[in-house]
């Protein structure tokens, strides 16, 4: 292993350590970080958490990432009365889906209920909400191994488009040198 690498992995881990540190503190006690909204209830806000958890599904993520999402959709019904009913009724429709409450489901079925949901209003406003809140997050980048924009390297010709060190090199004649 050479130095650098050493030194990005050992990066990782100590910041993956103290996200997840964090993240059981923030997860431990429901009533505690839903306690912390001011317009959905606990039961909209554990919804939420689970089906953000399912649309972009990360293993190395703890759930206090996918907290973020609900606390910006928290803001936002705050805010915003029609926000704050879409997700009532959407919440509401997601447990008629199955007959069930939505996070007691077995995670199989709760992909089943969204796909049935996923062409409504409601799963666009979560799914565009996430994209924003998740994939903004310089720690999610870390976590999940993205670098970052490569401009400042020079662009990706030389930074990144060449980085497949899981692949055996192609032959000489796959890639023919530039005139």
């Amino acid at each position: 292993m050479k130095r650098r690498e050493f030194l990005q992995k050992g990066a990782l881990m100590v910041a993956g350590a103290a996200a997840f540190a964090s993240g059981a503190a923030a997860v431990g006690a429901a009533d505690q970080w839903s306690g912390k909204l001011k317009a959905l209830d606990a039961r909209q806000a554990e919804t939420l958490l689970k089906m953000a958890r399912q649309l972009f599904p990360h293993e190395r993520l703890d759930d206090s990432y996918y907290l973020n999402v609900v606390h910006d959709l928290d803001d936002e019904a705050a805010t915003t009365p029609a926000t704050a009913k879409l997700i009532a009724t959407g919440v509401a429709n997601l447990d008629h889906q199955m007959s069930a409450r939505f996070v007691s489901l077995p995670p199989d079925d709760q992909v089943i209920a969204l796909k049935k949901i996923q062409d409504t209003p409601f799963f666009e406003k979560v799914r565009g909400t996430e994209l924003v809140s998740l994939y903004n997050n310089h720690n999610v980048w870390e976590i999940i191994g993205y670098q970052g924009a490569s401009y400042r390297f020079g662009g990706y010709l030389h930074h990144g488009f060449d980085d497949l060190d899981w692949l055996p090199n192609p032959p000489e004649s796959a890639s023919p040198k530039p005139t």
